[in-house]
């Protein structure tokens, strides 16, 4: 509890219901929960109010806990594994991994438009994998089961500053087409100071229409001098490891986290103190 204290109000208690910096120890004194009593509102309160702490009842020990294996994952963590780990219900321990990637999605880095060399792209996620659809679940008549655009899989569009930021987000019931593109550009890249690379997906020459643009054909090369997408196509790579080796299955209602779990750590990667940040993000310090 010192420690939420002191990354939260850096020495000086401030009341979070009417802001008031005239604030003292509440009369109980009870040490295990630390709790402050405001001078003007008269309300009392602890670091934990405002927070996703807040009227928990499982102890600060195991938030902590359950922050530091999620952010030392490189390729995410199940929650029956950190379950395991900790000795806790699985359901308990999926709950707060939910509420610390609801906070996750809400980093400052994910809402600042990109600029500079601009990669961007989409994947696709769920179904069976490549291999177990071509050899063993092809329907009658041989036809291969379809990929990439063609797929009935959920798309997630995502965009990435060459040795930067990357933000994304899924389509969740919808396609890849010239309308969700433009949105996504035009929400998440500064268009005007910026260099879009991507590949030879048409749609992009239509979307990124005044602005600097250039694609690479995937078919002939992966590299044309410093056109190419391999940032972008790097971070998908992780984002499809945690899905095939740890978590199995997003549905669409929570596909959305999931992915704001790897924007957050793929842009916190160069922060000496990742877990100090995140811990800061969670109450609003």
């Amino acid at each position: 509890m010192e420690y939420l204290e002191n990354v939260r109000w850096h020495g000086l208690v401030t009341c979070p219901y009417c802001g008031s910096e005239k604030t003292c120890r509440h009369v109980s004194g009870d040490r295990r929960n630390q709790r402050w009593q405001c001078q003007r509102c008269t309300k009392a309160f602890s670091a934990t109010v405002g927070t996703i702490f807040h009227g928990t009842h499982v102890s600060l020990r195991n938030w902590f806990l359950v922050i530091a294996l999620m952010l030392n994952a490189k390729k995410s963590v199940s929650a029956c594994q950190i379950a395991r780990d900790i000795g806790m219900r699985r359901p308990t321990v999926w709950s707060m991994m939910h509420r610390i990637r609801r906070a996750m999605a809400k980093d400052k880095k994910q809402r600042e438009l990109l600029f500079g060399i601009v990669e961007a792209d989409e994947t696709y996620i769920g179904g069976k994998p490549r291999r177990y659809n071509e050899k063993r679940n092809q329907p009658k008549g041989g036809n291969k089961s379809k990929r990439g655009r063609g797929t009935d899989k959920t798309a997630v569009i995502g965009a990435v500053e060459r040795n930067g930021s990357v933000v994304a987000e899924p389509i969740i019931g919808g396609k890849v087409n010239r309308i969700a593109l433009s949105t996504f550009i035009r929400k998440y890249i500064d268009s005007a100071i910026s260099v879009i690379m991507s590949d030879e997906f048409p749609t992009y020459r239509h979307v990124c229409r005044g602005t600097y643009h250039s694609s690479v054909n995937h078919k002939e090369r992966y590299v044309e001098g410093s056109t190419h997408i391999n940032t972008i196509e790097g971070f998908w790579a992780l984002l499809k490891r945690a899905w095939y080796g740890q978590h199995h299955h997003y549905s669409r209602k929570y596909i959305d986290l999931y992915v704001s779990e790897a924007c957050y750590k793929y842009n916190a990667r160069h922060k000496g103190s990742m877990f100090h940040e995140t811990i800061a993000l969670m109450v609003g310090a």
